[in-house]
């Protein structure tokens, strides 16, 4: 038992090259080093494997393991991209890349598109984007009315479908958001434009408020 525990944790504890990582990115090497130590400061907050859990890292996000939240699993399953159930390290650092402040605006709206595609169709349905606003909502402990989210979810479903068939597409979702940048204000997180070795505890807040969503 000891000798398997052993080596799931050499496995865990093996991290992609940072020149790698520097070079697939927006970060120098050293700001990938200094991710490295954060990964780890969340990898170990709980199960102690070199690997980040959902639980840690809605510890991270929410400084709470039991918060319930449908904006921290999204990103969670996007940060996850091998869907092995943890974020490893060059996942992380993969992933972290889209909120640098520096990265292409297009990206983003990507990112974002599939952030709101909940089921993978390829496209975003009303349901869809009413679960998505109340969860950002909840994250941003925000209380609205059911009246007050169902005209903010109309409106937007609205403007957004151009073509009225009901869904929202990817190219209806980049116009969409690029007349309205408050939508990705959540995908840009400044302070990683400044990492150093002391690097703040993560904490990724989407800061909406109910006219920007």
């Amino acid at each position: 038992m000891g000798c398997v525990s052993s080596k799931q944790f050499k496995r865990a504890a093996e991290y992609e090259d940072s020149s790698i990582l520097a070079k697939e990115t927006i970060f120098s090497v050293n700001e990938v080093d200094a991710l490295r130590e954060l990964y780890k400061k969340i990898s170990y907050s709980i199960f102690k494997d070199g690997l980040i859990h959902k639980e840690e890292f809605q510890l991270a996000l929410f400084r709470n393991s039991n918060k319930k939240n449908l904006f921290a699993d999204r990103i969670f399953d996007l940060f996850d991209l091998k869907r092995n159930g943890v974020i490893e390290f060059g996942e992380f650092v993969r992933s972290l890349n889209i909120f640098h402040p520096d990265t292409p605006m297009a990206e983003k709206i990507a990112f974002a598109f599939r952030l709101y595609d909940l089921r993978g169709t390829g496209f975003i349905e009303q349901e869809e984007l009413k679960e998505m606003v109340l969860a950002i909502l909840n994250e941003s402990e925000l209380i609205l009315s059911d009246d007050a989210v169902e005209q903010i979810v109309d409106q937007t479903f609205k403007q957004a479908d151009t073509n009225n068939d009901g869904k929202i597409d990817f190219e209806e979702w980049k116009d969409f958001a690029s007349k309205n940048p408050g939508l990705l204000k959540n995908m840009t997180l400044p302070y990683l434009k400044d990492i150093t070795m002391a690097f703040p505890s993560f904490v990724l807040n989407s800061g909406a408020t109910d006219e920007e969503l």
